[in-house]
């Protein structure tokens, strides 16, 4: 029973998200109601909170996502942190999916990128994100290098996250954007691991 109780929230959650996200790409983040969200979804008020906290993490579902503290500090003991990150990187980039679910996360992304209230707060992930990586990052490092290298990371992930989405707005193909992504993520780390100096021009 605990199975198929599970399975039925998780449908439910699923079910809110894509009502939310249709809405929102319709009309903007800002024009739509979350009475109007839990209406369409045939649900509750307050069981929609009960899912989601707020309306912007309605919009944010996945953006943050990333545990770049746990995936350091989960790390095999002869790793370095990049190590651990490229690798991760690496087969996130390999295993892209190129058109499950390809529709619904461009829309995401433009609804985001639509609305100044969504680019706050997704900043604001992004922060805490950074702010979690330095934690981690300061039980090996002084406090001020654990900072400005979880800054450089962080900001590196967000650039090959970025040149993605463009791409795949701009109408690349989704395997050609995935390809063109594993080839960032090799130069990104090549960068943060041996300096600016490695890029080596064009």
């Amino acid at each position: 029973m605990a199975g198929l109780r599970e399975r039925k929230k998780e449908q439910t959650r699923q079910r809110i998200a894509a009502v939310a996200l249709r809405l929102f790409a319709e009309r903007g983040f800002d024009a739509v109601t979350v009475n109007e969200i839990a209406e369409a979804a045939e649900v509750a008020k307050a069981t929609l909170f009960a899912y989601f906290p707020t309306k912007e993490s309605l919009a944010l579902e996945g953006v943050g996502g990333d545990d770049l503290a746990g995936i350091v500090a989960r790390r095999p003991a002869d790793q370095t942190f990049l190590e651990a990150l490229r690798t991760h990187y690496r087969a996130l980039a390999a295993g892209q999916a190129p058109d499950a679910g390809l529709d619904s996360l461009l829309a995401r992304v433009r609804v985001i990128q639509d609305s100044p209230a969504l680019l706050n707060a997704a900043n604001g992930l992004l922060y805490q994100q950074r702010q979690a990586l330095t934690q981690v990052l300061t039980e090996e490092y002084s406090p001020t290098a654990a900072a400005l290298m979880a800054a450089q990371t962080a900001a590196t992930l967000l650039t090959l996250q970025e040149k993605y989405f463009q791409r795949l707005l701009g109408g690349t193909p989704a395997q050609d954007a995935s390809r063109a992504l594993a080839r960032d993520v090799e130069l990104a780390f090549d960068l943060l691991e041996h300096g600016l100096t490695h890029a080596g021009g064009r």
